[in-house]
């Protein structure tokens, strides 16, 4: 991702974030979208990649922290006239190849449980979900936070998937970063 994709990406998340109303949660689809100045931070710790479609501008992105020694995916977000071509995956899987290359062990998120497109996509990704016990010190207080921002601990989950599994290569296209090309367009890597 380059600093320049930014406001592309914030109008993905918005979009994005629209899809809550469908599900009866209009307060998580109103929820503000993060500056681009808090965005570029991953851009800056190169830990955020787009999929880029046509004349080059964003379609979907992931962004990525590390928590407990792990690749947390802070955010992940397809456009919705993307949606359900395999982008997240295609992402996810991306995120997954680059935390083995830097022997992080697993992924981790957190998520609602029940929205379709959250906890129940991430199982069929191969994440499972951590009870509280197995939650590392730095994913807890995340979720903390998480509920002093408003969103009910009652409906998010942490979920984790070990590094290496769920992993499904695409052969069509190149890439700029050497990884496996995504059907949309190039997956940029800051």
């Amino acid at each position: 991702m380059r600093v320049d994709d930014l406001e592309g990406v914030r109008g993905i998340e918005s979009r994005a974030g629209a899809l809550f109303h469908d599900v009866g949660m209009p307060d998580i689809a109103a929820h503000p979208v993060p500056p681009a100045g808090a965005l570029a931070r991953f851009v800056h710790a190169g830990r955020s990649w787009v999929v880029a479609g046509d004349a080059d501008a964003p379609v979907a992105f992931v962004l990525v922290e590390l928590v407990d020694g792990l690749a947390h995916i802070e955010q992940v977000s397809v456009d919705p006239p993307y949606a359900r071509n395999g982008l997240g995956r295609d992402l996810i899987d991306h995120v997954g190849r680059w935390a083995a290359a830097r022997d992080l062990p697993a992924l981790t998120l957190t998520t609602f449980c029940s929205v379709p497109w959250n906890g129940p996509y991430y199982s069929r990704l191969g994440f499972v979900e951590l009870t509280a016990e197995e939650r590392g010190p730095e994913l807890a207080r995340l979720m903390e936070r998480e509920a002093e921002h408003g969103l009910d601990p009652v409906e998010r989950i942490s979920m984790c998937r070990p590094v290496g599994t769920g992993v499904r290569h695409v052969s069509r296209g190149t890439s700029l970063s050497g990884v496996d090309a995504l059907p949309a367009g190039d997956l940029l890597q800051s």
